[in-house]
């Protein structure tokens, strides 16, 4: 894939699941009777939500910057984690196979912006060399 494609795609991709995270956290922050029955369900406290919506917002935030590469990659492994958390919620409750599979789907598209990215990060890495030696 040329650096030009993937760049384009890493943006497209990121800033989706950035924006869909950015939103969740804010729904989240001032959560309706549908999601404040969702927590109830799965046993945890209200201000759990409060919790997630901050980690979305901020991590969302993350991931869209470039200049702290650490930051970012903690970034990718919080949302790795919330996603692996929440269908192993659902799983306990006995949610059904949709709601335990459903957080597999932003997983993967979590896991495609990553991967987009780290391609990225070898690309300018190697455009500074030539035969493995930098100019």
């Amino acid at each position: 894939m040329k650096p030009k494609t993937t760049k384009i795609m890493y943006w497209a991709v990121t800033l989706l699941f950035c924006l869909v995270n950015f939103l969740s956290g804010i729904a989240e922050l001032f959560p309706n009777q549908q999601g404040l029955d969702v927590m109830k369900l799965l046993g945890y406290p209200l201000y759990f939500l409060t919790v997630l919506g901050v980690a979305k917002i901020l991590g969302s935030i993350a991931i869209i910057q470039t200049r702290f590469k650490t930051i970012k990659e903690w970034a990718y492994a919080g949302f790795a984690i919330d996603y692996v958390a929440a269908s192993a919620s659902f799983y306990f409750i006995n949610g059904g196979a949709m709601a335990i599979l459903f957080p597999f789907v932003f997983l993967a598209v979590l896991f495609w912006s990553y991967s987009l990215w780290k391609k990225m990060e070898r690309m300018k890495k190697d455009e500074g060399t030539i035969h493995g030696k930098r100019v």
